[in-house]
């Protein structure tokens, strides 16, 4: 039986989820920054990656599909980031890294994360800017790096690239971000285990993964309809950026 914890974790787990779904987002930033305002921010690196990465994997390929079913996916515009993330997220996910990096890195990823939230941009036409592919294959590598080290995606760093560099339409966007995201997550999954071992622990997994998944079918097929947008990008935002100041506090 949940307790009391478990249960509010994952009511907020599915309104993060509804979010970032609904932008083609995984939602890992939110993860971890709601676990770490938990008594679960006292497991260790990997334990709390793979957890992401787990919920992470359902609520993206919830938002890919969707997506790429109303003929957003771009498939030339997602191959170079892909080649370049995935083998850096999985290095990324093997690397073991000294807990205060980590707890910077990822304080860094939540304030911008936090920053996105606060700020959302629009895009203007597609193609009115153009990386070679060269650049969006390193592009991609340094993104995946990150992605693996923290336990994210990697979509909160490449959509707001995309987006201000006027690559693509936001829906074109969002369907390369799900794409990207799920890749990396396996990639920095299969990276963790293989350095760590399974960590999973399936009696949270579960509960955690039933809440995201509704929430990854609720935002990916509704999130553009949600009444009060702007108030739930501000209280997302406000965890984020509290749960980056409690990291810090903690490499100090």
């Amino acid at each position: 039986m949940l307790g009391n914890e478990e249960v509010l974790i994952s009511i907020a787990l599915l309104a993060v989820a509804s979010m970032y779904s609904s932008v083609g987002h995984g939602g890992a930033s939110g993860y971890l920054a709601i676990l770490s305002l938990t008594s679960f921010a006292l497991m260790e690196d990997d334990w709390l990656k793979q957890h992401a990465w787990s919920l992470n994997l359902i609520v993206a390929g919830l938002a890919f599909y969707q997506f790429r079913k109303e003929g957003h996916h771009i498939p030339s515009l997602s191959a170079p980031f892909i080649l370049g993330g995935f083998p850096m997220a999985f290095i990324g996910g093997f690397l073991e890294v000294n807990e205060g990096v980590y707890d910077s890195l990822l304080s860094v990823v939540l304030i911008l994360a936090g920053l996105r939230l606060i700020f959302p941009m629009d895009a203007g036409g597609p193609g009115s800017f153009r990386w070679g592919f060269l650049g969006c294959v390193a592009v991609g590598a340094l993104i995946g790096l990150v992605s693996g080290v923290v336990g994210i995606g990697g979509g909160v760093l490449l959509s707001p690239l995309l987006i201000i560099l006027h690559v693509g339409r936001p829906k074109q966007v969002a369907a390369t971000s799900a794409l990207f995201i799920w890749i990396n997550s396996a990639g920095g999954m299969i990276g963790s285990t293989v350095s760590e071992g399974i960590l999973l622990d399936s009696s949270t997994l579960l509960p955690f993964s039933l809440a995201v998944l509704v929430g990854g079918l609720l935002g990916s097929r509704y999130g553009s309809s949600i009444a009060s947008e702007r108030g739930i990008r501000v209280i997302l935002s406000a965890v984020l950026l509290i749960a980056a100041s409690k990291r810090i506090l903690l490499v100090f």
